[in-house]
C-alpha cells in the first residue's frame, strides 16, 4: 500500500530533517508513529499523503511512483485516504454533520442514502447532541473528534491520525482507539501519529514506527 525506499527530505538548503527512511504499510496493518516532539511525524505524514515530495529516494503509494504521478491519478489515490491533522480543518460556516457529511457529498451521493451513517458515527463519536451547531461553538476536544468523524465516514484504505487523542480525555481516548480498531477489523490500513505510551500499550500488537535524529526504527 505505502513503500518508502531511502527517502530523504531536506528544505532548501538546510540540513536533511528525515533521511534513509524505508519502510513500508501493509493492507489492512495497525501501526503508530512515535518519537520526541519536532522528530518529524507530522513531516512523514505529508509525505505519505503526498503534501510534501522527497528530496531523494523512492515514495510508492498504492503501485504508484509519487515522483511520476499525473495530477488526476493523484487526486484520486488521496481519496483513498482519511487524514485528521491536528489543525481539524472543519469549515467554520458548515454545522458539525455538514462538515463530516462533506466527503460523502461531494462524491455525489444524495443525502438520503447516508444520513443515518453520519448520525450513527457522530453518535458514537459523542457528538450526537452537537451536530447542528457550527464549529466555533465546539470545543477544542469536540472538533477533533468531528475531524475524526469525518476522516471515518469514507471507511477509506488507509488512514493517517497526527495526535488524534490529543485533546480529550483519557475515557474518550480509549473509546476512538476502540473505533480505529475496528475500522481496521473492516479492511482500513491505520497509521495513528502519537507520544501517548499509555494509548500505545492499549494495542500492543501493533507495530510501532519509531522517529529520532531524522531516522525511523521499527519494531514489531
Amino acid at each position: 500500500m505505502v513503500r518508502f525506499e531511502n527517502v530523504g527530505l531536506r528544505y532548501g538548503m538546510g540540513p536533511e530533517v528525515l533521511r534513509d527512511i524505508s519502510f513500508s504499510i501493509e493492507p489492512q496493518s495497525f501501526q503508530f508513529l512515535t518519537g520526541p516532539s519536532g522528530a518529524g511525524k507530522t513531516t512523514l505524514l505529508r509525505l505519505i499523503l503526498l503534501a510534501l515530495k522527497p528530496t531523494r529516494g523512492l515514495i510508492d503509494l498504492f503501485g504508484h511512483d509519487v515522483n511520476t504521478i499525473q495530477k488526476d491519478t493523484l487526486t484520486a489515490l488521496r481519496r483513498r485516504m482519511g487524514v485528521v491533522f491536528q489543525d481539524f480543518r472543519l469549515l467554520e460556516h458548515l454545522t458539525t454533520y455538514e462538515n463530516v457529511a462533506l466527503p460523502l457529498r461531494v462524491q455525489g451521493r444524495d443525502e438520503a442514502s447516508y444520513r443515518a451513517e453520519v448520525v450513527e458515527l457522530l453518535r458514537w463519536v459523542g457528538l450526537g447532541e452537537r451536530m447542528h451547531v457550527l464549529p466555533p461553538v465546539l470545543s477544542g476536544g469536540e472538533k477533533q473528534r468531528a475531524a475524526i468523524a469525518r476522516a471515518l465516514i469514507m471507511q477509506p484504505d488507509l488512514l493517517l491520525a497526527d495526535e488524534p487523542t490529543g485533546n480529550v480525555d483519557p475515557s474518550l481516548a480509549r473509546r476512538l482507539l476502540r473505533l480505529f480498531v475496528e475500522l481496521n477489523r473492516s479492511g482500513t490500513a491505520i497509521v495513528i501519529a502519537t507520544h501517548d505510551l499509555a494509548l500505545m500499550d492499549q494495542f500492543d500488537s501493533a507495530r510501532r514506527l519509531v522517529l529520532g535524529d531524522g531516522r525511523l526504527h521499527i519494531y514489531d
